[in-house]
């Protein structure tokens, strides 16, 4: 008897995150009736009892045990590559499915559209209302100058600039999350609901793993991209993130400058560069000088890390 075709295949990769990883796959399994799919749990390392609770209270997941910590690409690429889905969702183990059709629309919607290789659905804080950065546009030099000296702030900039980060959290001018509220192609999406063609997988690669964390997404989306196949983002389609733990923090802020520059060295030309490493180094300074004017005593101190490493 022919096996039959797998539609969709989950990928979560989780680190100590056991009760919201019971949270996250129990709302994920309630949504995949009448979908033929697989679960995939890539457990990085945990020291708590999340291997244990998966193998117990999910048994139909396959689950892949790492001892030693990896970073984001690695792990879902352990995953990526036993995935038997015509689809392949690297989803965050923060995360909630909070429509059960959601999968379902979305396979369809995907089967629809053949051109698209890699789409995102809308990323709602805890609030189920407001809205989180879910991608944006590929860093080049005047997109990253406007993010560093906070020019893409300004009201209908972005029209004009398409930024690298549409979502201006702490712009006391202008949020952009219009951006985020009605669907459109972009040049990458995030990772933490990160939905492939396995097609597209297959010609464009998986993950890079010299980026341990942050771009990583940035730089295989533009791999997607480059190799023929369409980037969309539709909010049509919701789940609740409760993460961005990391957002601000300085593990978020170092590896995202220090990967921008990677970028850069394996996707630019040379000349590029130092041009790159000039602006973030402007903007990690004007970053200091804002926030000791501030008083943001701890954001200081990480941009002036930053300001080492780059």
């Amino acid at each position: 008897m022919a096996q039959k075709e797998v539609d969709l295949s989950i990928i979560v990769v989780s680190t100590n995150f056991e009760n919201m990883l019971w949270d996250c796959l129990k709302s994920v399994f309630s949504s995949l009736k009448g979908i033929s799919s697989e679960v995939i749990v890539v457990d990085n390392a945990s020291s708590d009892n999340t291997p244990k609770m998966v193998a117990k209270e999910f048994p139909q997941v396959k689950l892949i045990r790492k001892y030693e910590n990896h970073g984001f690409g690695e792990n879902n690429n352990y995953g990526m590559k036993i995935a038997k889905g015509r689809y392949i969702l690297l989803l965050n183990s923060d995360t909630k499915i909070i429509d059960k059709k959601t999968f379902k629309e979305m396979i369809s919607w995907m089967d629809k559209h053949p051109k698209v290789g890699l789409s995102s659905c809308a990323l709602l804080n805890s609030d189920g209302k407001t809205y989180q950065g879910s991608g944006g546009f590929y860093p080049t030099l005047p997109r990253v100058l406007a993010w560093m000296i906070f020019l893409d702030d300004i009201p209908w900039v972005d029209r004009f600039v398409k930024p690298y980060h549409p979502l201006h959290g702490w712009s006391p001018f202008y949020k952009g999350d219009e951006f985020f509220k009605k669907p459109h192609r972009q040049d990458w999406v995030t990772g933490a609901y990160f939905w492939v063609r396995k097609e597209a997988m297959e010609e464009a690669g998986y993950f890079d793993e010299d980026f341990f964390l942050y771009v990583e997404e940035v730089e295989l989306s533009n791999r997607i991209a480059k190799a023929g196949w369409e980037v969309w983002y539709l909010p049509k389609w919701k789940i609740i993130h409760f993460g961005q733990v990391t957002t601000g923090s300085e593990k978020a802020v170092i590896y995202e400058l220090q990967n921008l520059i990677l970028l850069y060295r394996k996707h630019e030309p040379k000349w590029k560069i130092p041009v790159l490493q000039a602006i973030l180094k402007f903007g990690v300074i004007l970053r200091i000088i804002l926030w000791s004017i501030a008083c943001k005593r701890d954001a200081t101190k990480i941009y002036a890390k930053a300001l080492k490493v780059i």
